[in-house]
């Protein structure tokens, strides 16, 4: 892993054209990747990846390379050099990107809320078959422990005096306690399998939609009428993020409202309250995406607000558990792609049409 693979096969023209800038300018560095994936703290085999064409890098991964090769030289990079790695890099998104692609990401997070919704339904049945033996059981000591409290009464005799004739109703009484207590435990549980259950059918209707989206025109989703077209609110402390973002969803043709910080989005939901949906990056300083959505859901004026987040950290279940949990309603991954993006904004966008229309 310490030395450059070679470029990879079937690599499109963009693609290509982007691995040899990216391959000039590490090789400037003079080290091998799997000391450079050491200083940025990246996984070598994923560094290797990018420098051979084969996975397209994050920018900031390449911003991080003219830093380090502007270290190395002593001399910043030229701002031509840049703008040429840019107009690379924008090409091989472009050309990476394709209808086709954005089904293939819907339908892996379609099939992911899918199976979601099928584990917490199994263990709902489950959950649900142990409450109901639970009550069960708890009915039939009740019923013990009333003919016993009517023996009692019909006997006249004094509570001492009913625990010598009957030494097991203490045992009883705490056999009930013991399974009402377990009956609330699993009654919370099972609310929160239903929850997951219903959040993974939100999920998947969603998704459908998406797809739908993305295999019609992407504007033809949006509903037409007399009413305004709603804002878009993009939070990211990256500028070229933003950049990339806003050049991405300008064909929808609504207003876009870039932020750089969790604060300034707090902020803009103050001044503006007519937002289609909340697209955030994850890792930003300070105040991250996770504690900006805290926020966000705790004021009854945006709580309902959708909030897509942005991460480089990758699509897998443990990442977008956390995001659910933190109360996105969806993700995306870096590098995003166009089409998905655009489909997800315009089917949040017919969505908030659609309730503000009735």
């Amino acid at each position: 892993m310490g030395e450059l693979r070679p470029l990879g096969d079937d690599l499109n023209d963009a693609s290509r054209a982007l691995a040899q800038a990216l391959r000039e300018l590490f090789e400037s560095l003079h080290l091998s990747v799997r000391r450079y994936a050491a200083r940025r703290r990246l996984d070598p085999g994923t560094v290797s990846r990018y420098l051979n064409g084969t996975r397209l890098p994050p920018w900031q991964v390449i911003s991080d390379l003219f830093t380090d090769v502007a270290e190395h030289r002593g001399t910043a990079v030229t701002i031509e050099a840049i703008e040429l790695v840019r107009s690379l890099y924008g090409s091989a998104v472009d050309a990476a990107s394709s209808p086709k692609h954005a089904v293939e990401i819907l339908e892996q997070q379609l099939a992911d809320a899918d199976h979601v919704s099928r584990r917490s339904s199994v263990r709902g049945d489950v959950l649900g078959d142990a409450l109901l033996d639970r009550t069960q059981r708890i009915a039939d000591l009740e019923t013990r422990l009333n003919q016993l409290e009517a023996d009692r009464i019909a006997e006249q005799k004094r509570a001492d005096e009913l625990a010598q004739a009957h030494p097991d109703v203490s045992g009883l009484i705490w056999e009930r306690n013991a399974l009402q207590l377990e009956v609330e435990r699993l009654g919370a549980a099972l609310q929160e399998a239903q929850a997951q259950r219903a959040a993974a059918e939100g999920r998947c209707d969603l998704l459908e939609r998406q797809l739908e989206a993305v295999e019609q025109d992407t504007e033809a989703v949006l509903p037409t009428g007399p009413q305004g077209m709603p804002k878009i609110l993009i939070v990211d402390d990256q500028p070229d993020n933003l950049l990339a973002m806003t050049a991405v969803l300008a064909t929808l043709e609504q207003e876009l409202v870039t932020v750089s910080s969790g604060r300034e989005a707090l902020k803009a939901l103050l001044d503006h309250d007519d937002f289609a949906v909340i697209i955030m990056d994850v890792q930003m300083p300070e105040m991250d995406g996770y504690e900006t959505c805290a926020h966000i859901k705790r004021r009854s004026r945006t709580r309902d607000v959708p909030i897509i987040f942005l991460t480089a950290m990758g699509a897998g279940s443990e990442h977008s558990a956390r995001g659910y949990a933190a109360g996105a309603v969806d993700y995306i991954s870096k590098p995003f792609d166009p089409w998905a993006l655009r489909a997800k904004v315009a089917v949040f966008t017919s969505i908030y049409l659609e309730r503000h229309s009735q």
